[in-house]
């Protein structure tokens, strides 16, 4: 039987390639994976998107692509954010149920998430409170991407066999990272920093905030494992354990840690022997983000790789490509 021909959207991007890498681990042929950059396809461009799935038919997609950044770029480009998510979203949504797609999985954010949710954050906590204001825009267009995969769902899901899923990533570090100086998130941008301070010689590391908010990070391959894993359950195990509107699945490692613990344990990844020093003017953004992924766990999935393993390779993918970049 030919296997699924797959369209990975995004696979560029570090989830994207980590998504790639598992398919072809677990021996999905190459030939029957479909990938475009940027600059082949625009998925903003809704004509260009619906004239790919016509020509290109997948059966199954990962949507991996977004725009992404840490709290500065979010606070810098919040119209982007907002503008350029959800129109991938529709238009890559749309274009796959049009073009006869059955089975896409949506990849969204802790970050749909109220700012004052309790924790650990378990699915039914959506649209139970604001935001947190420097990632609104971006979160906004997350909860649309769910939305828009529970109402085709439920407008075609019977008619049409459609089959959309979305999981919800807590933070995610590892190869393929953004290690952008200002747009990248909080791992990635203080192994380039604590780099940089032992490179240079360097006293101390400002880092923004006051170090106390709590984050939880799961290394990126054992994201695209779980993705694999949710997409490819039986369709009748996954609506039991889920809603027609409420079928999101949380996927973390169900631990966290301080900022000021883990830029600690970042300093002994890298080799730094300086000061870590936080600058409270700055924000800190949501004070706590835990996943509450019981739901996943009862599916039958745990992630593998430590955040001590996941924190060496992650600096080792650093210098590999810092030294592309020289």
């Amino acid at each position: 039987m030919l296997a699924p021909k797959i369209f990975v959207a995004g696979h560029r991007g570090m989830v994207g390639s980590a998504i790639v890498r598992a398919l072809l681990a677990a021996g999905h042929p190459s030939d029957r994976l479909v990938t475009r950059t940027h600059a082949q396809l625009d998925l903003i461009d809704q004509a260009a998107t619906r004239q790919f799935f016509e020509q290109e038919r997948p059966d199954q997609v990962y949507l991996a692509a977004a725009k992404v950044g840490g709290i500065y770029a979010n606070n810098t480009y919040p119209a982007e954010f907002i503008y350029d998510n959800m129109m991938m979203e529709l238009n890559v949504i749309d274009a796959a149920f049009r073009s006869g797609v059955r089975k896409l999985l949506f990849l969204g954010s802790s970050c749909i998430y109220p700012k004052l949710a309790a924790q650990p954050m378990r699915e039914d906590a959506l649209l139970t409170g604001p935001l947190e204001a420097t990632n609104e825009p971006y979160a906004i267009a997350k909860i649309a991407g769910i939305k828009l995969c529970e109402s085709y769902n439920r407008q075609y899901g019977e008619s049409h066999g459609l089959d959309y899923r979305s999981v919800m990533p807590t933070n995610l570090y590892g190869p393929g990272d953004n290690y952008h100086s200002e747009n990248s998130h909080v791992i990635p941008a203080l192994i380039r920093r604590f780099h940089e301070a032992k490179t240079s010689g360097a006293a101390s590391v400002t880092i923004w905030g006051t170090g106390t908010p709590r984050r939880e990070f799961l290394y990126v391959d054992d994201m695209a494992a779980a993705s694999l894993y949710v997409m490819n359950l039986d369709k009748a195990v996954y609506e039991q354990h889920t809603q027609p509107m409420l079928s999101h699945i949380n996927v973390g490692c169900g631990d966290d840690i301080t900022i000021s613990e883990l830029a600690e344990q970042i300093g002994r990844t890298v080799g730094y022997r300086g000061e870590a020093e936080f600058d409270a003017g700055k924000p800190d953004g949501t004070p706590r983000k835990l996943m509450d992924s019981a739901r996943l766990n009862a599916l039958g999935w745990r992630p593998l790789v430590t955040l001590e393993e996941g924190l060496a390779l992650a600096y080792q993918d650093f210098l590999k490509s810092a030294s592309i970049r020289g």
